[in-house]
């Protein structure tokens, strides 16, 4: 049974809500029940989708990968997988991998299952998944399990200083 999602008109106290805030930026809060038993950070976006009642294709994961020894942030549909080859040729690289959980909460400041890309505490270069750009909001982690923030792609392109490129995989 799905959980019934709480929404909040004023946003959350989270480093990604106080950077969309200070920028001026039109953006929504929605936060729900995580269940502190969900076994692996790809089960994060799919639990946010679930408890919001939101098209997986919709939801956005940010993933940390490391691109020739650079941390690099990926921002692909829940409903798909990371494409580590088109992440390394979309930022210049020959080769990537899955950074490491604990850099990756180290960099960014986030836990893992909560890692936005926005207000990081390090800016990494990131890369939104082309296919952003067909809807008129995404959500994407808006710095906590269990919350999110519903933002236009070009937003977050913008705010994140983000590339746009076909990284992910259905």
């Amino acid at each position: 049974m799905a959980k019934k999602p709480k929404k909040h008109q004023q946003p959350g106290g989270t480093p990604a809500t106080v950077a969309l805030t200070a920028s001026g930026t039109a953006f929504t809060v929605h936060s729900y029940d995580h269940d502190p038993s969900s076994p692996s950070y790809a089960s994060y976006g799919e639990e946010a989708a679930e408890a919001l009642g939101v098209s997986p294709d919709r939801v956005f994961k940010t993933l940390v990968a490391d691109v020739d020894g650079e941390l690099v942030v990926a921002v692909v549909p829940v409903a798909g997988s990371l494409d580590l080859k088109s992440l390394a040729s979309a930022v210049g690289g020959k080769r990537a991998a899955m950074a490491d959980p604990a850099a990756a909460e180290r960099a960014t400041g986030y836990v893992r299952g909560g890692i936005s890309p926005l207000g990081q505490r390090k800016r990494l270069r990131t890369v939104l998944d082309a296919s952003a750009e067909k809807h008129p909001t995404i959500c994407v982690s808006a710095g906590r399990r269990g919350l999110e923030v519903e933002l236009t792609p070009a937003a977050l392109t913008t705010l994140a200083e983000a590339t746009l490129a076909p990284i992910g995989r259905a």
